[in-house]
């Protein structure tokens, strides 16, 4: 009986998924769900994925906490809110304790920040009409902003 393509590789296998997690590292930092997502549909093994993935935990290779720091500050110099910075943190398997411990670490002042995003995007003159508060309302929300961030903006 022929062994399967999977069995006789199986001893590459682990060294394979390490260089594989490694090299996706080495572009930027991922999350642990990103990573699985990624190596996953790569390698059918998902015991062995999930056994790499926690050796680069143990090594310190791969940090969620590590990830959500450089993706917070990212997206606050794209001038993205912290509604929508959530959100994707989320969205890429980031814990909200992991997402809180970020945020907590990190001084940013929001309504200056919805200020200086308005200014980019509209300029510093008002709104002339309710049409165009209500536009720059919605393009803040979008951001992410809290209405709170920006009420007395508009």
């Amino acid at each position: 009986m022929a062994a399967s393509p999977l069995s006789e590789c199986s001893g590459v296998e682990p060294a394979a998924i390490r260089l594989a997690a490694m090299n996706l590292l080495a572009r930027r930092e991922h999350s642990l769900g990103e990573l699985r997502r990624k190596l996953g549909r790569r390698f059918p093994d998902t015991g062995q994925v999930e056994e790499q993935l926690q050796r680069l935990v143990q090594d310190r290779l791969q940090s969620d906490e590590r990830f959500a720091e450089s993706f917070l500050r990212q997206r606050i110099e794209r001038g993205h809110g912290p509604l929508r910075i959530r959100e994707e943190l989320r969205q890429r398997s980031v814990d909200d304790d992991t997402i809180q411990q970020a945020f907590s670490q990190t001084e940013v002042d929001w309504q200056e920040m919805a200020q200086a995003v308005l200014e980019r995007k509209f300029g510093s003159d008002p709104a002339p009409d309710l049409h165009g508060r209500a536009r720059r309302a919605r393009f803040l929300q979008y951001r992410g902003f809290r209405p709170e961030h920006f009420r007395q903006l508009i």
